[in-house]
């Protein structure tokens, strides 16, 4: 790695719940620069969850990255021309772009209905631990215990 490494940059709040982390969520879904689109899916979903389930959208949002994060991811590493998948400790931030990643990907997967429906369907689902991101969180965590072998080549 050549230089300094790039700083963080904080990110503003969302305008209605004062949540960063709910503003990063928004930032993944947003494509092509269309801010207001992807705000406007967000809080719908969010509204449905809250006519649904008669809580707190927020809590269940939490509660669903939470359950999605995964503690251990693996990695390709070459090492005497072999390639062996290591299974590496996450930090938070990337815990939760995982997890933000999945849920969208798993929305996006699903069809007819519109994308707020969609991503509401599966934050509830990923609260109660369930659903297609629940799956794909499990699917990383037996790989990684598959190749706990592997874990001496890890260079933290």
């Amino acid at each position: 790695m050549r230089g300094k490494q790039a700083s963080k940059r904080k990110i503003k709040p969302d305008s209605k719940y004062q949540l960063p982390q709910l503003a990063k969520f928004i930032n993944y879904i947003m494509k092509g620069g269309k801010k207001i689109t992807a705000t406007k899916i967000v809080y719908q979903a969010l509204d449905i969850i809250k006519e649904k389930n008669k809580g707190d959208s927020i809590e269940i949002f939490k509660r669903a990255i939470e359950n999605i994060s995964p503690v251990v991811e693996v990695r390709s590493r070459r090492i005497g021309g072999a390639n062996y998948q290591i299974p590496y400790p996450t930090n938070e931030s990337r815990q939760f772009v995982l997890a933000s990643r999945w849920i969208i990907a798993a929305a996006k997967a699903k069809k007819g209905k519109t994308m707020a429906e969609k991503l509401a369907e599966e934050l509830l689902d990923a609260a109660e631990k369930q659903g297609s991101a629940i799956k794909k969180k499990e699917d990383v965590h037996r790989m990684a215990e598959a190749n706990k072998a592997f874990a001496h080549f890890a260079r933290y």
